[in-house]
């Protein structure tokens, strides 16, 4: 019966995240990861869940460095999601620049002139969001975390119009063209961090900006 079942015991917050990064650390053993990468990949396995991430984790140029310089000058940073808004942490980014405020985080899918683009032209929101910020695109940082068509764009304004973020993010999740696109995606010269196959999601994404903040003073 439920009522026989022994409540665990009640772990202070602090506590559950060094516990968490203790059995990580024990479970995955040895990796390739270097020490910058590490602590990124750590943290996507504890938003996740899941230890087997590990594998699809890919990271390419040299996104860690790059995103630390961005968010020490108080970068834009550009999401797919207002979702992914609310879940970065803004104590964090200003540790690394007291300048930071939530409108730096910018994300335009519920406006209105984006959403009315959107239905006349029949392309996904997520497109027009992209190229609503292309003027600040160049030196962001791009989290993407659920909408493949946000990497697509983010990718055709390198190749057409040569504007590079600092650093993306690139997680988006599902079944449509979610492969393909990353696989477009690491092709490419830009510094980015993924997960590599159908999975990712804002909670990823989210996390591995998170631990990208707290990098971002040592290095």
């Amino acid at each position: 019966a439920i009522n026989d079942m022994k409540i665990p015991d009640i772990v202070p917050g602090p506590e559950i995240e060094r516990k968490s990064f203790e059995i990580i650390e024990q479970e995955v053993g040895t990796h390739s990861f270097d020490k910058y990468q590490w602590p990124v990949v750590r943290r996507i396995i504890h938003a996740s869940g899941d230890l087997s991430i590990a594998k699809r984790i890919k990271f390419g140029g040299n996104p860690i460095k790059n995103a630390a310089k961005a968010l020490k000058k108080c970068s834009p940073i550009i999401s797919d999601t207002n979702m992914a808004i609310h879940g970065i942490s803004i104590p964090k980014l200003k540790k690394v620049n007291p300048s930071y405020e939530r409108s730096r985080i910018l994300c335009a899918v519920s406006m209105p002139e984006v959403i009315e683009l959107s239905q006349k032209e029949g392309i996904p929101r997520s497109v027009f969001n992209i190229r609503h910020f292309k003027n600040v695109l160049e030196d962001s940082i791009v989290v993407i975390g659920n909408a493949p068509t946000a990497l697509w764009e983010v990718i055709r304004l390198f190749r057409e119009e040569n504007l590079k973020p600092a650093c993306v993010i690139a997680m988006p999740v599902g079944f449509v063209n979610v492969v393909e696109v990353k696989e477009m995606l690491i092709n490419t010269d830009l510094d980015y961090i993924t997960v590599l196959g159908r999975r990712g999601g804002t909670p990823m994404a989210v996390a591995t900006l998170n631990a990208l903040a707290d990098l971002a003073s040592s290095i």
